[in-house]
């Protein structure tokens, strides 16, 4: 009997320790994951939906643009915090008060990410949209990534205001299945994106969507870090 209550008493403390052990490592990661995306316990972030570009009702929203914005709210749920949603129309308030994620290419789409192209992501340049193909390119140092048959391409970012506060997610597609793709990479590679930037490091990133018709967003890779390109200072007025 006393070996018995020995070895019962052996299991609970074991079963205690790997469960406790569990418990420190999932607070762990849940407390880095909060940290990179700026999130908190109750916090509130903006969700800033593009327009469907081609439907003439102001508040259209690509179906899969529905559900880039449905696997950023799963990210500010699983950090504990609410995602509000803001239509391109509706004004999103200044920069760094919330975290915030702008899905969409600029113009007509999301006229925020035109904002913020302009204003951060400097060395970014989205091609003039052509009606009947919506958007086709975007250029960053002279290097071209244009939409083909075979695949397509998204700028994924977090950046910060001039002021700080909370970062800018941004995913700015040539097509809603290359937002949903950059949406799914970034759920999926957010810890990997922890290690090499941290959590105070902007970055910019190019994802190549590979045979989109065929794969969807299945085979997304990385085409270019072009983070040391893309933040450009405001140009200094000659004296």
């Amino acid at each position: 009997m006393g070996d018995l209550l020995i070895n019962l008493l052996a299991s609970v403390i074991a079963g205690t320790a790997v469960w406790l052990a569990g418990f420190l490592l999932r607070r762990r990661r849940l407390s880095r994951e909060r940290a990179f995306f700026g999130l908190t316990e109750g916090a509130t972030c903006l969700l800033v939906a593009s327009r469907h570009a081609s439907s003439p009702s102001e508040n259209s929203v690509h179906r899969r643009d529905v559900a880039a914005l449905v696997e950023l709210a799963t990210i500010a749920r699983e950090c504990g915090a609410r995602a509000d949603g803001v239509g391109e129309a509706e004004p999103a308030g200044e920069i760094g008060r919330l975290t915030e994620f702008c899905v969409g290419g600029p113009g007509i789409a999301n006229p925020r990410t035109a904002v913020h192209l302009r204003t951060i992501l400097r060395g970014v340049t989205f091609a003039d949209a052509d009606p009947a193909k919506v958007r086709l390119a975007f250029t960053v140092d002279g290097k071209d990534y244009v939409r083909t048959p075979n695949s397509t391409y998204v700028l994924l970012a977090r950046f910060w205001g001039p002021v700080g506060g909370q970062p800018v997610f941004l995913l700015g597609g040539l097509t809603a299945g290359a937002n949903l793709a950059a949406a799914r990479y970034l759920a999926a590679r957010h810890r990997e994106l922890a290690r090499q930037y941290g959590t105070d490091r902007p970055f910019a990133l190019v994802l190549r969507i590979v045979e989109p018709t065929a794969y969807g967003t299945d085979f997304t890779e990385l085409a270019a870090d072009v983070t040391g390109v893309a933040f450009q200072p405001v140009p200094q007025p000659a004296e």
